[in-house]
């Protein structure tokens, strides 16, 4: 049994994925987010698109035998477990902005945008081709009379999971998320694990 990757509180990683192989993402701690991104490998100008998939789907809150597509409406994964059942593809990658904006930060970090930026650089993906991330265990509620959006605590529990598998040759970013709001007040780290 080979040991999960640990991706240390408010950081990031980029790495490759091949077609058919899968992706597990693990909250180890429990109310930890955790951004994900897609892009085709062989041009990146192709990236995971949240209008294009909450488009297909009719809906915004995807689970196990959901699709996540590119801006071209290809799939570029398959969600095949999901032990939480609560993500959100809404929300953009917090940032030195949001933390400024929404917090009133001074000295802000640079958030999942600058985690995934610095993260995806090597690969030739650059700050204005990072799109809505698809963040998982976020738990984004939507008032449906008002539209209203409230960032609540995750309901993913030590050891949740979600699992993806890789429709085409991908370029990933993954991070554990920098908000305080996101994740319940503190800050802890992801595990994620890539099988054949």
């Amino acid at each position: 049994m080979t040991m999960p990757h640990e991706i240390p509180p408010r950081s990031g990683v980029a790495f490759t994925l091949d077609k058919g192989q899968r992706l597990t993402v693990i909250d180890p701690k429990g109310e930890q987010v955790a951004d994900l991104l897609a892009f085709a490998r062989d041009d990146v100008a192709e990236v995971i698109s949240s209008g294009r998939t909450l488009d297909y789907a009719s809906r915004i809150y995807l689970t196990t035998g959901d699709r996540l597509y590119s801006n071209r409406s290809n799939v570029m994964l398959d969600i095949v477990d999901d032990t939480v059942g609560r993500h959100d593809f809404l929300l953009t990658p917090c940032s030195k902005d949001t933390f400024r904006i929404i917090y009133g930060d001074t000295d802000p970090h640079r958030g999942c945008f600058g985690n995934l930026a610095a993260a995806l650089a090597p690969y030739g993906v650059a700050e204005d081709m990072i799109p809505v991330a698809f963040n998982c265990f976020m738990n984004v509620p939507v008032n449906g009379e008002t539209g209203e959006l409230t960032v609540e605590p995750p309901l993913s529990k030590a050891g949740d999971r979600i699992v993806f598998e890789a429709q085409a040759d991908l370029v990933i970013g993954l991070t554990a998320c920098s908000a305080l709001q996101s994740n319940n007040g503190s800050f802890k780290p992801i595990h994620y694990e890539i099988a054949s």
